[in-house]
């Protein structure tokens, strides 16, 4: 069988691989191109450890065929912070102790990234909605939770003129 090319855009660069038509996004994401940040954790898009956004939606990388990414714009867990500044959401994340072994942690920050870019004050409940997608075997989730908040207010302070 032969390989696809593939053109795409990730974390704002031009991206080329060749894959397998079988092959999934996860799978080229972190053996092809060695963005190490989605993990596999169920591989039937049941826990969200994968998340990425393709074209603007959150997606479970594990259920998307590679071949899809063609002409599309993907962002991971890789593209959040900008350059060695944090995202809020990853620096909430740390200060609120939202995470423990952390194998879960990058696809939720990829959720809530996509949530406060969307939404940037979401409720309790919208926040427990949005990231319910995402599973967590060693947190509870209200730090996450609180997480998310913090960041939220953060991004809308900044974003509010002094």
């Amino acid at each position: 069988m032969s390989k696809l090319h593939i053109t795409t855009t990730i974390n704002g660069d031009a991206a080329e691989f060749l894959c397998d038509p079988a092959a999934t996004l996860l799978d080229v994401l972190r053996g092809e191109l060695d963005l190490t940040g989605s993990k596999e954790g169920c591989g039937s898009g049941d826990c969200g450890a994968c998340t990425v956004v393709l074209d603007g939606e959150m997606v479970c990388s594990c259920l998307v065929l590679a071949a899809e990414a063609e002409g599309r714009v993907i962002a991971t867990i890789e593209g959040v912070a900008e350059g060695n500044a944090l995202h809020p959401v990853q620096r909430q994340f740390l200060e609120k102790g939202a995470l423990q072994c952390g194998f879960c942690t990058p696809g939720f920050i990829v959720a809530a990234k996509a949530l406060v870019d969307r939404n940037p004050d979401p409720t309790e409940t919208e926040i427990r909605y949005w990231l319910a997608g995402n599973l967590c075997r060693c947190t509870g989730y209200d730090k996450i939770v609180r997480a998310v908040q913090a960041a939220a207010a953060e991004l809308r302070q900044e974003r509010t003129p002094a």
